[in-house]
């Protein structure tokens, strides 16, 4: 059975009826450019093969059902009465889409939703953002909204800021929505402005390999936030509208300038690693891609020693990847746990996979999962 007829039956066996379609949003895996996008700055994400998969049908009486792979029940609420904090779980993020479609004005109602996903959760790969994006799609087409690829990432940050209650950047959503297979997003969250970069790694003997330490993180938890709001206070000593606008020349005067060393070490990752993107897509551009690897390796270093988001787990990968032949590794996604990415030889991969797995268990911890990370298309209606 495909995941398009698990979907789909899953929704007939649940309600009784055939669904009015099928939508489906990626996961993503960020190849450099952590912590930037709340900074107006740069990002590289590429789409996973891994998405959310959602059987909707429309509803005029106001009534949202919804319901997961993975929930004992349904989860019902009336549309009307869906405000910030009303809907907890995992269910709150696609009651999260439609209570921000109404917000942005749009007369849309309820619908019967089941959903399935095989984007790991607590990985750092979105899988929050792949849930968002294919509801909203699916409300799009059911609708008839004729919101574009963009305005559909930007409802459903505002879905996950306002709603959830998580103050992630636009990245997240862009790459669901908007990658396509076979490349890497070229992204300025500033103006939105983006730039498909070709990644045809294995033309290349290349793999990226993910690997997931299965330590789960949750961006809720006040670390994120106490993050981004310290990027804006440096921002706002230094007179900037964001640190985006802080060229890695004047990084230095800059530093002299703020009075305290956390808020210096948020300051110098921010710059240095957009200055990493436009490295890396230059890189990229230039077709020399196994030259990325250091420069991935170095994102890690700040991310662990000026943005403390790293953590025992990840560093592990990364130093034992490295030791075993990688070209490069860093964590990826928000920190805390999660993922981490290895660019490796398609002759070293399963070799560097296994040599990580197998430093995990000499230290006691559960065996991460290891898989390659293949640039995959945004998101689509299925059927």
């Amino acid at each position: 059975m495909t995941q398009l007829e698990a979907v789909s039956k899953g929704f007939t066996t649940l309600y009784g009826t055939d669904p009015d379609g099928v939508w489906q949003s990626p996961g993503r895996v960020n190849l450099i450019g952590e912590h930037t996008d709340y900074n107006d700055g740069f990002v590289l994400p590429l789409a996973l093969p891994h998405a959310a998969r959602v059987a909707v049908s429309r509803r005029d009486d106001g009534i949202l059902r919804l319901h997961s792979s993975w929930a004992d029940r349904v989860a019902e609420v009336v549309v009307a009465d869906l405000a910030p904090g009303s809907v907890q779980g995992w269910a709150a993020y696609p009651a999260a889409v439609v209570w921000a479609l109404r917000e942005a004005g749009h007369a849309v109602a309820g619908g019967d939703v089941h959903l399935d996903s095989d984007v790991p959760v607590g990985a750092g790969l979105s899988s929050s953002a792949a849930l968002e994006c294919a509801v909203a799609l699916a409300w799009n087409d059911l609708y008839g909204l004729g919101l574009t690829h963009q305005q559909i990432a930007l409802l459903a940050q505002r879905a996950e800021n306002d709603f959830v209650g998580v103050p992630c950047g636009v990245m997240d959503q862009m790459a669901s929505s908007c990658c396509v297979e076979g490349a890497a997003l070229f992204l300025d969250t500033r103006d939105l402005s983006s730039r498909q970069v070709p990644l045809d790694l294995a033309a290349e003997g290349l793999v990226l390999l993910v690997v997931d330490t299965q330590v789960k993180h949750d961006l809720a938890d006040g670390a994120y936030a106490e993050r981004r709001a310290g990027c804006e206070r440096a921002a706002g000593l230094l007179g900037l509208p964001a640190l985006r606008d802080l060229p890695l020349s004047g990084l230095d005067a800059a530093l002299a300038q703020l009075p305290e060393p956390g808020l210096r070490a948020l300051t110098r990752h921010v710059v240095t690693e957009n200055a990493r993107v436009e490295e890396v897509v230059a890189l990229l551009d230039a077709g020399r891609t196994r030259q990325i690897g250091p420069v991935l390796t170095a994102g890690h270093a700040s991310l662990r020693d000026d943005f403390a988001v790293s953590c025992a787990e990840t560093d592990l990968v990364v130093a034992t990847a490295n030791a075993a032949g990688a070209l490069g590794a860093r964590m990826t996604g928000g920190g805390f746990g999660g993922s981490v990415i290895v660019l490796a030889e398609q002759a070293d991969a399963d070799r560097i996979a296994a040599e990580v797995a197998d430093a995990f268990v000499e230290q006691g911890w559960q065996r991460p999962r290891s898989f390659a990370a293949v640039p995959s298309a945004g998101a689509r209606r299925l059927a």
